[in-house]
């Protein structure tokens, strides 16, 4: 009797244990698979909300074409989003007011960038709508800015500018005074952040301390690569939480 009652006891505990561990079992199964989809859900709204460095690339190589088409000669850094015109076209050594050719190359810059801004920033005006010829993308520029760069060889002869530094400077605003001049609705694109509609062309100068990177030639060829005028595009950066807000709101919805 005692060992019967004992088996009974045994077999009892064993049971016990096996039903644990099945429980165990499904619910880290269910723990993997709800992982699982969670990530998958994440990826695919990250990358819906990271895709605009490709937007930024697309319209890098559209500026690109229309300018070539022009005869402009320009080249694109899709990496780190910028346009480059050599100062060659567009400046006289050491002098910062736009050469007659420069004048046309900004002048065909300003017709693209009118053409193409629209699609991808805001206006003033609350009840302007993008044209319906844009393409179907949420992503939106932040800033775009004219950068004035130098090779490192410093000034001399003259004394309208101190340094490097004050010719890069001076050679951006001029180059950003011609594109508002030739078409003043650039300046009026904006990007709308709480309510409010920032401009989004800007104008920065670094003289010689952003070369462009060594891709080999002469030093002379590397100084002539230098000297030159970027147009950077910053694309604006997602909020943080919008990832997880969205992916929230697609499992709600699941």
């Amino acid at each position: 009797m005692i060992l019967e009652d004992t088996v009974e006891h045994v077999v009892e505990e064993e049971n016990y244990f096996i039903s644990m561990t099945d429980m165990m079992v499904g619910l880290v199964f269910i723990f993997i698979i709800l992982l699982m989809y969670f990530a998958l859900q994440f990826r695919d709204v990250t990358e819906q909300l990271s895709g605009a460095d490709k937007t930024r690339a697309e319209i890098l190589r559209e500026l690109e074409k229309t300018l070539k088409s022009k005869g402009v000669q320009v080249t694109i850094d899709t990496q780190n989003g910028v346009l480059r015109l050599p100062d060659a076209i567009l400046f006289d050594s050491g002098v910062a007011n736009l050469m007659p050719q420069g004048e046309v190359a900004i002048g065909h810059l300003a017709s693209a960038l009118a053409d193409v801004l629209p699609c991808y920033t805001d206006a003033p005006d609350p009840n302007w709508h993008r044209p319906k010829s844009c393409p179907d993308t949420p992503h939106r520029i932040e800033s775009l800015y004219v950068e004035g760069h130098t090779d490192d060889v410093p000034l001399s002869g003259g004394i309208q500018f101190r340094d490097n530094w004050d010719l890069s400077v001076a050679r951006a605003t001029n180059t950003y005074r011609a594109l508002v001049r030739i078409s003043p609705e650039v300046a009026l694109r904006c990007a709308r952040r709480a309510g409010e509609c920032e401009p989004v062309l800007s104008v920065s100068g670094y003289g010689p301390q952003r070369p462009v990177p060594d891709h080999g030639g002469t030093v002379e060829e590397r100084r002539q690569r230098d000297r030159r005028i970027d147009l950077r595009i910053l694309m604006v950066t997602p909020d943080s939480g919008d990832a997880v807000r969205a992916v929230d709101k697609r499992l709600r919805r699941d």
